[in-house]
């Protein structure tokens, strides 16, 4: 479905680059899947993407956009079949301020997970107050796009998989299926949308990749 010329460089284990795939599935978008080594970064990469230097980069008609929200609005617009955005003006506004409240969400559990002590404790307390917002914004509903998975779904795609290994790693809990019971219903539904369950990595994979990340962390200097 007018897929002709698009690629996508990405890594297995990326929340953000799994939020594309997901994007170009569920529209029926064929696309030829480049995988990267992010710690060997390829020349193709450095050159499509200059200025950050990260996955995902998706290359459309030999064109390059980057970052993902910003990619999951240009598929929205390219391909109009399975909308992603509602066309009213502020639901799209609001849509685009969650998604990055989900970005910021997602750097602060991840660091979290990387931490210990009284950073991890401050990070842990900042990201569960989130996701009580989070939860009055999902309740009620099957999925923050409605019946359907939306560019909401998409940007909070982290938390159903992602985060679990998170919080393993870190010993640490973000969500918690009691006071946060209607993520936990999404979490289901989102998990077992046929998409989204035939297109998630490896766990012992990310756990592996997740416990060297944060050994990294903690060796970094940091002041």
């Amino acid at each position: 479905m007018g897929s002709q010329n698009v690629k996508l460089l990405s890594f297995l284990l990326s929340p953000i680059g799994h939020r594309v795939e997901w994007a170009l599935k569920l529209k029926g978008v064929d696309y030829e899947y480049i995988e990267e080594d992010i710690f060997n970064k390829s020349n193709l990469l450095l050159k499509l993407n200059p200025v950050h230097k990260k996955v995902p980069v998706l290359v459309h008609n030999q064109k390059p956009i980057a970052e993902s929200l910003i990619i999951l609005e240009y598929i929205d617009q390219t391909w109009k079949q399975y909308p992603l955005l509602s066309q009213h003006p502020y639901q799209r506004a609001l849509a685009r301020f969650w998604g990055t409240v989900a970005d910021k969400i997602a750097k602060t559990s991840w660091v979290a997970m990387c931490c210990s002590g009284d950073e991890q404790e401050n990070n842990v307390k900042e990201a569960r107050e989130v996701m009580d917002k989070i939860e009055e914004e999902i309740k009620g509903k099957k999925f923050f796009g409605g019946d359907n998975i939306g560019y909401l779904d998409l940007a909070f795609g982290w938390i159903p998989y992602w985060l679990p290994v998170w919080e393993e790693v870190g010993s640490m809990q973000i969500v918690d299926p009691l006071r946060h019971s209607a993520i936990s219903a999404w979490i289901t539904n989102f998990l077992t949308h046929p998409v989204i369950k035939d297109s998630l990595p490896p766990r012992d994979k990310m756990l592996v990749y997740s416990h060297r990340r944060k050994a990294e962390f903690s060796s970094t200097p940091r002041g």
